[in-house]
């Protein structure tokens, strides 16, 4: 084998190592019992929480603040988070040159 296989093995097994370690320390993850909730937050504040992430990143470093909210009520909150977040930091693709 070549010295360019080699280290491509060696890249991929490291590569698999940090995918199985990684699903290894996430399987130990544990969310709170949710409350009960007549109301739970949807797409729009989702959406809110989103445009908001950097803040409230900012604010959960010196307080118990959580930048997700839960429980929420599920999909839409997750998309509307997901546009949010998109929108404030730039990922809808408005720097690309033609």
């Amino acid at each position: 084998m070549t010295l360019s296989r080699l280290s491509r093995r060696r890249r991929a097994l490291a590569f698999a190592a940090v995918c199985i370690g990684a699903l290894i320390v996430q399987s130990c993850a544990t969310q709170p019992p949710p409350a009960v909730i007549v109301n739970p937050p949807g797409f729009l504040w989702g959406l809110l929480h989103g445009f908001l992430i950097f803040f409230s990143f900012i604010a959960s470093l010196f307080t118990d603040y959580r930048i997700y909210a839960f429980p929420n009520s599920g999909g839409w909150y997750d998309f509307g988070y997901l546009l949010g977040a998109s929108a404030f930091l730039g990922g809808g693709g408005a720097g690309a040159k033609r």
